[in-house]
């Protein structure tokens, strides 16, 4: 047994994203989550084999969904440039209008309360995954221009790092994006 006749994937993890993202993984209920996809109990159970599931395909979408630009940021020739990119596009995500404020990954941390040790090593998974990339770029891209003083490129990356979680808390409670725009451009500037 499959899904259902009409069943639309990409739609159902869609609107389980959007429901992670603005209640986070332990305050997104099951009645809510079989609105959020169109599925009943039995066919939810079928496509997905339990919340925790249903949660890491909806992280996977928006990893690649919405966080493309951070493979365009780490791109960039130079740490300061691959900051700025970065912290801007977090800054258009985070306060997006046609999204829920903040991040889908940092609001469900913040909240996470379950049971579920799966779901936490997820968001560990990702947190780690973020980390080692951005301080293997920044141990390349400094030959061209240097880290901050005192920064190693593991200490940038947790640096970097620490202002995108910030910056998603401050989006979900109101933070304008023109305030967050005059931060990261003055992060930038002291960079």
């Amino acid at each position: 047994m499959g899904a259902p006749r009409g069943y639309d994937e990409g739609r159902a993890l869609e609107g389980a994203l959007r429901l992670f993202w603005l209640r986070g993984y332990d305050g997104a209920s099951l009645a809510e989550l079989l609105c959020a996809t169109g599925l009943n109990r039995a066919s939810f159970y079928r496509v997905f084999d339990s919340k925790e599931d249903l949660f890491t395909r909806a992280v996977e979408r928006y990893q690649q969904q919405y966080l493309s630009f951070r493979d365009d940021a780490l791109a960039e020739p130079t740490p300061r440039r691959i900051v700025e990119k970065l912290l801007h596009g977090m800054v258009d995500l985070h306060t997006d209008l046609s999204t829920p404020p903040g991040c889908l990954e940092t609001n469900s941390a913040l909240s996470f309360r379950s049971e579920s040790n799966d779901v936490r090593l997820e968001l560990i998974r990702s947190r780690d995954q973020t980390l080692s990339s951005l301080e293997a770029r920044f141990a390349v891209t400094m030959r061209h221009e240097p880290l901050p003083p005192s920064m190693t490129p593991a200490t940038a990356a947790l640096y970097i790092s620490t202002v995108v979680q910030g910056m998603a808390v401050q989006a979900k409670y109101g933070t304008s994006r023109r305030e967050l725009r005059d931060l990261v451009d003055s992060i930038v500037s002291s960079w």
